[in-house]
């Protein structure tokens, strides 16, 4: 399965984000941890089945650049812009499917807790931070700077970006006028907790986000990508049991080598069902002889302020796409013809 790479148009992404690019930031980009994170895609590995369509290889280093270059658009402050940039540091392959590994399948933050031992464990990135007079714990965290991450629905660069990338680059849902279009409506307001928030000028572009977003949430946690994260999970997992990967391989391995470890191992036949199929199947009731996934996922959905009020409130079109949403029924049992 051949996954395209067009730094052409990444390159041009994040021209729209932030058209003069922040010279400063390259030193960081270029450490060997952040470096790690090019070898991993956001899809979460969903990609790497025919169950998708994926576009464009999107990596979780673009991710958190495009992250860095939407902070620093806004507020041009340097320790704002690392944490953001640093947000993802932690990232194992396969992403978030490491915290279904877990069990964090609604939170999906797990991976977040090494973040502040992998700075502290980089001589390059401590360095770095000590010529520039900026802690560690300025830039950690940025759960602590709301425009970089905020509580849901709120607008964060985090949730702006990966809603512009995935809608760009995955989905096909966004062009690169749509991206520049809704990204130039966005402005800073002072939410219902007086906290700067990333909002829009106009209603009309708020609801084709949310249109959008509407759509790709539903995405994120309907039936094939819940099975096929629990299942790249309980394969990693199997691997793990068997001696075949530790937890550390999964911080410093690519993709690609952790799927040429699963084909050679005998699960090969399993992954291979999978990543040529497309479709899914579901049913009401447990199925029986194969294995299936019944599990829920984290509800991503963002309800933008519009003018100090939020869409949901002063939109009935806007309204009912964001209830469609979180109506999504995740109760059935997914499955394909194998088990383990």
């Amino acid at each position: 399965m051949t996954i395209r790479e067009d730094k052409q148009l990444i390159k041009d992404y994040f021209s729209i984000l932030e058209p003069v690019f922040p010279d400063w930031l390259n030193k960081y980009i270029k450490t060997k941890e952040m470096q790690r994170l090019k070898y991993i895609s956001t899809s979460c590995g969903t990609i790497y089945s025919k169950l998708y369509n994926d576009r464009v290889f999107y990596s979780t280093l673009d991710h958190s650049v495009a992250v860095a270059l939407i902070i620093w658009h806004f507020t041009f402050d340097k320790k704002q812009t690392l944490a953001g940039l640093f947000h993802d540091i932690a990232t194992p392959v396969f992403k978030h499917c490491i915290d279904f590994l877990r069990g964090d399948y609604l939170l999906q933050e797990s991976t977040e807790n090494e973040t502040r031992g992998i700075i502290e464990n980089s001589k390059e990135i401590m360095q770095l931070l000590e010529s520039d007079l900026i802690t560690v714990d300025e830039v950690c965290d940025y759960k602590i700077y709301p425009i970089a991450d905020n509580e849901k629905p709120k607008l964060s660069a985090d949730r702006l970006e990966y809603s512009l990338s995935d809608g760009l680059f995955r989905y096909g849902l966004l062009n690169l006028d749509d991206v520049k279009r809704i990204y130039q409506d966005i402005e800073i307001e002072k939410n219902e907790q007086n906290e700067k928030e990333l909002a829009f000028s106009t209603k009309k572009i708020a609801r084709e986000f949310v249109k959008v977003t509407s759509k790709m949430s539903i995405i994120y946690r309907e039936d094939r990508t819940r099975y096929s994260m629990q299942l790249l999970a309980d394969i990693v997992k199997r691997l793990y049991n068997d001696r075949l990967l530790s937890l550390s391989d999964l911080y410093t391995l690519k993709e690609k080598d952790v799927i040429e470890l699963i084909k050679s191992s005998k699960y090969s036949k399993i992954f291979d069902v999978w990543q040529n199929a497309k479709k899914i199947k579901t049913s009401q009731v447990a199925p029986k002889g194969v294995y299936f996934v019944q599990v829920k996922a984290k509800v991503r959905y963002i309800n933008p302020l519009v003018k100090n009020k939020r869409i949901y409130d002063i939109c009935m079109i806007a309204k009912r796409m964001i209830d469609k949403n979180l109506a999504y029924d995740m109760s059935k049992y997914v499955y394909l013809d194998i088990d383990f």
